[in-house]
């Protein structure tokens, strides 16, 4: 059977002439070309243009650049691609605006515009003032407005960068009250941390409205959220372009010396700083040095004027006593503070340097007259026990203030603040915390010594 097939095999092959072969090949070349047109024909329109040589890809100014070019045609036209930027604008807070930009950011520096490009929201702008102090009228007049401007069209509209950095941006102003520590910390400062710890130093700081002296008063806590040079955005006619961009700082609450943790940048500044104490004195523990009181010193307006009595009352109570006036070397006043277990004053900006003293620490401040407990409870009562320090409150009375020698005691200013008050906050100002001094009753004083000395020893 075998046998007869391969015979068979034999017999088929040798039925075609060489002549008959050549014609079957072509043949089925002609049948292969007519298959092939009419596949062709049939899936054209899915198909997409072959490739052509020459293809390079190539990433400049943050766009994404095709250039397609065939040897043997003219160069064809460019095709561009614009690097998408996400941008949220958030201008539901109590207390600050801010916008945050990723992708391709553009600031021109002398002109307080920043350009981005987005497809989704068209030509549209926004302002910001990034002060966190949003709503106070007198505070924001003097801090520049920034221009965020997304543009919808193509690369061409965009300013061309002069200067392209590879790390984000935070844009911030220090006008405003940011003269007054108080307002330097609270709008600022504690604003700067929560929105620049995030990066770990890999972040530049971009300056409006700024004040040389300011930036030295603070240099040691500005190096340490950033490890670049600060850039006074206000004064640089360049094109400055970012990856990212946060303009404006985190303040969600209207809430003062507050962020969500305050703890947390304590503890940052005495790293700072190189703060060596960490924790107030415990006399539970049989010290055998006195706890030491710092007592804060005005010259101008809300001044102790008897405050040689002060320190003797105090010594009695059994503090080691230092008086000062703190002064704008941060450096100092710093380490002063932290070396202390109590800190007292009268109501102002000194007592803000509470944020140096170590923890379970006493703060004491003296309310003068005018009905100032929202005041007094808002800017230190309540922030002081978010620090980790233990509060004591001590109120005046109207033989205590000095008004006592400018009206007498049935004036509307001591039997009515109310209506002081309601003639806004300049007259009241001008009244209680400009015009007034503190002669302390050095006898009921002593009963909130002794309360500060007891909670030592808790």
């Amino acid at each position: 059977m075998e046998r007869q097939k391969m015979k068979y095999d034999e017999i088929f092959a040798r039925s075609f002439t060489r002549h008959d072969q050549r014609r079957f090949g072509y043949g089925a070349l002609v049948a292969c070309l007519i298959v092939t047109w009419c596949l062709c024909t049939v899936f054209k329109p899915y198909l997409g243009p072959l490739p052509v040589s020459n293809l390079r890809l190539a990433l400049v100014d943050g766009l994404k650049s095709v250039m397609v070019t065939d040897r043997t045609s003219k160069q064809l036209e460019a095709y561009v691609e614009i690097k998408e930027t996400r941008l949220i604008c958030n201008t539901s807070n109590q207390r600050s605006d801010t916008c945050e930009m990723k992708g391709d950011v553009r600031i021109v520096g002398n002109s307080s515009t920043i350009f981005v490009f987005s497809s989704h929201s068209g030509n549209a702008s926004w302002t910001i003032k990034p002060y966190a102090r949003k709503g106070d009228l007198s505070a924001m007049e003097s801090v520049t407005k920034f221009t965020i401007k997304a543009i919808h069209e193509g690369v061409e509209t965009l300013p061309k960068c002069t200067k392209t950095h590879h790390v984000p941006a935070i844009v911030f102003s220090v006008g405003g009250y940011a003269g007054n520590n108080f307002h330097a910390f609270t709008d600022v400062i504690m604003p700067l941390y929560a929105t620049s710890r995030e990066f770990n130093q890999e972040v530049k700081f971009l300056v409006t409205n700024k004040r040389s002296q300011w930036t030295r008063k603070f240099e040691e806590i500005l190096n340490k959220l950033s490890r670049y040079e600060i850039i006074d955005i206000d004064h640089r006619n360049e094109v400055h372009c970012f990856p990212s961009m946060i303009v404006g700082l985190r303040k969600d609450e209207r809430k003062e010396l507050h962020i969500n943790s305050v703890k947390d940048f304590t503890r940052f500044l005495r790293i700072s700083y190189s703060l060596e104490r960490s924790t107030a004195i415990n006399l539970t523990n049989g010290s055998t040095r006195k706890p030491r009181l710092l007592i804060v010193s005005r010259q101008t307006t809300r001044t102790l004027m008897n405050v040689k009595d002060v320190v003797r009352v105090a010594r009695d109570t059994g503090f080691q006593v230092i008086v000062t006036e703190m002064n704008g070397n941060i450096t100092q006043v710093s380490r002063l503070v932290n070396s202390c277990d109590v800190i007292m004053g009268v109501h102002g900006a000194g007592l803000t340097n509470m944020v140096f003293l170590p923890e379970n620490g006493v703060l004491i401040q003296v309310v003068p007259m005018g009905k100032m407990d929202w005041l007094a409870k808002t800017y230190f009562g309540v922030p002081s026990t978010t620090m980790g320090l233990k509060y004591l409150e001590y109120k005046i009375m109207s033989s205590e203030s000095t008004l006592i020698e400018q009206y007498p005691l049935d004036h509307q200013v001591f039997v009515d603040p109310d209506s002081i008050q309601k003639k806004g906050w300049g007259p009241y100002r001008s009244i209680y915390l400009d015009k007034q001094n503190v002669i302390l009753n050095v006898t009921r004083f002593k009963e909130t010594l002794s309360k500060a000395l007891e909670l030592l020893y808790l």
